[in-house]
């Protein structure tokens, strides 16, 4: 009996030395990238903590000897920043409600719900994406000053109670990478749409919700075009309209400067901070399916 062997190819392994300075190069970028988009951040919260001495001195002092606190308490001294925190914060809850739950409705009628409409729809949502803000900008101030909103919240809230065409998107992507036999099997249990939205549909799209939630706090903490609009008394102002108005009263002054930007940006960062791994899981999920 003639016994045949099989030789089996040879795989020719990708030499150690090759990869390792591979990595390092990729990481050494990334970590001189890092560097160069922090020191802004690091020369700002320094900065706050500087002597007016140290701020005007040449060379640059990177690292002051003194510190100082000053800059902070004539900052909240001249600046209301309890009241425009506040201001901001209300638009910023509401906001994150009206976008998230709106925007995940239109998303679940174009991507879980068969009829024949759905695919012309979100091309035109898709569609107004591409309109500039500052088309609409009169024509949506005549219609609010018609309904006597000018010089309230209203107008940055209750748009996002409608749907933002960005997070229909975002959201739909994500619907569609949700197998269609849950809802199948909700429906043979006697569920309507409504209640598999509710109760199938949204508690497995909380990654998704929360990368909504974040992308539009951080768009309604940075607004200021919006509030430099319709807002005009001080006592409603938001903390980027308010550290614009202490810019332009202040604006030689650039310690307590630099420590009311410091102020603005901490809530910002200590959000991100917390919800940065629902952020980057629901980022990541949404581009699952198209």
């Amino acid at each position: 009996m003639t016994t045949i062997s099989v030789r089996r190819p040879v795989r020719r392994r990708t030499p150690l030395w090759p990869r390792i300075a591979e990595k390092i190069v990729s990481h050494a970028v990334l970590i001189v990238l890092s560097v160069a988009f922090l020191i802004p951040l690091y020369w700002m919260v320094s900065g706050a903590l500087k002597t007016t001495q140290d701020l005007n001195a040449f060379p640059v002092i990177w690292f002051p000897d003194t510190l100082t606190l000053e800059n902070y308490i004539y900052g909240l001294d001249v600046f209301p920043f309890l009241r425009y925190y506040f201001n901001t914060a209300i638009i910023c809850v509401f906001s994150m409600i009206g976008a998230a739950f709106s925007s995940a409705m239109v998303a679940y009628g174009i991507s879980r719900i068969q009829w024949r409409m759905r695919t012309p729809l979100f091309v035109i949502i898709l569609g107004s994406m591409m309109i500039p803000f500052y088309v609409t900008m009169v024509p949506l101030f005549k219609i609010f000053r018609s309904l006597h909103w000018i010089d309230t919240y209203l107008p940055l809230i209750v748009p996002h109670f409608f749907g933002v065409p960005f997070f229909v998107f975002l959201l739909r992507q994500f619907f569609l990478s949700i197998p269609g036999e849950l809802s199948e099997s909700a429906r043979i249990d006697g569920a309507n749409e409504w209640s598999i939205f509710v109760r199938v549909i949204l508690p497995l799209a909380k990654p998704a919700l929360a990368a909504v939630a974040l992308f539009q706090f951080l768009a309604s903490w940075n607004d200021l075009l919006g509030p430099l609009i319709y807002l005009s008394d001080t006592n409603h102002y938001t903390v980027s309209q308010g550290l614009t108005f202490f810019q332009g009263q202040y604006s030689t002054q650039f310690g307590p400067l630099m420590a009311a930007s410091t102020l603005v940006v901490i809530p910002v960062i200590i959000v991100f901070f917390f919800a940065q791994r629902t952020f980057i899981q629901g980022i990541t999920l949404t581009g699952v399916k198209g």
